[in-house]
């Protein structure tokens, strides 16, 4: 898989989902590629964002995260699939890549992405895309399913790319990812509409058993390594852990 020179790259470095065409409501099947947005941001904010938008500034780390794109659909055979991010030890830039590659999905017109924040130790992307989880996120779902699931998908000022923070509830993480409530609601969320790509940003590998708990809920899994400090030992051991089906490469990460 490509060599993302990472954050390095990027030199200046919410409202919930309703679908409001009729044509996107109700069941299995309908596309919501086409759904209406909210204000999109423009390149400089999204630079400052550290996002890739196509600019000469970014120009050559948008293709790279094109090429990862590539890559993953290569694998899926038209079919829509759940990618599960996560570094080899903490400070790699696992959560960098994980909404990057999803913005890389969303750069297509046909597709959308959804990103969901499980690293629920250290969260970060409603920080980092500037979203306010006012109606709370994935563990606030997993205890109370009755708020259903429209709440908790949340616009990030990028067309066709969703966000489902991490949520307030912090304590047994463990066994929100291993809940039948967690495979359900991934299932939904994926297979509801065919043109929707789930990215998980999940916890570092090094430390806790949650990634790999994780990596059963996906279909491909993209280990994210820190150039010039994760050794050729601690990714192997890293990625021993996994259906070696499912791994679908390493991503070499410049950390900031």
């Amino acid at each position: 898989m490509k060599t993302v020179e990472g954050e390095q790259g990027l030199r200046s470095s919410g409202s919930s989902e309703v679908a409001t065409d009729s044509r996107h409501d109700g069941g299995t099947g309908h596309s919501i590629a086409l759904m209406k947005e909210g204000g999109a941001l423009a390149p400089h904010q999204l630079e400052a964002k550290r996002l890739i938008n196509g600019d000469a500034a970014t120009r050559e780390l948008t293709n790279s995260f094109r090429e990862l794109r590539t890559r993953l659909l290569e694998l899926s055979d038209g079919q829509n699939f759940t990618t599960l991010i996560v570094a080899v030890s903490r400070g790699c830039g696992a959560s960098f890549v994980a909404r990057n590659l999803a913005l890389a999905f969303a750069f297509d017109e046909s597709r959308t992405a959804l990103l969901v924040d499980c690293d629920l130790q250290q969260p970060s992307q409603h920080l980092a895309l500037g979203v306010e989880p006012s109606s709370g996120g994935l563990t606030d779902y997993l205890e109370h399913p009755a708020i259903g699931i429209k709440p908790i998908l949340y616009h990030t000022g990028i067309p066709r790319l969703r966000l489902v923070p991490s949520g307030n509830m912090q304590n047994g993480h463990m066994e929100y990812f291993s809940s039948f409530r967690m495979r359900a609601v991934l299932d939904s969320l994926r297979c509801r509409y065919p043109d929707r790509y789930l990215f998980l940003d999940g916890p570092p590998i090094k430390g806790a058993p949650d990634a790999r708990i994780l990596s059963d809920l996906a279909d491909y899994v993209v280990v994210v390594a820190g150039y010039g400090r994760d050794t050729p030992a601690s990714i192997n051991r890293a990625v021993a852990g996994f259906d070696p089906n499912k791994l679908a490469g390493i991503v070499f990460n410049e950390a900031p």
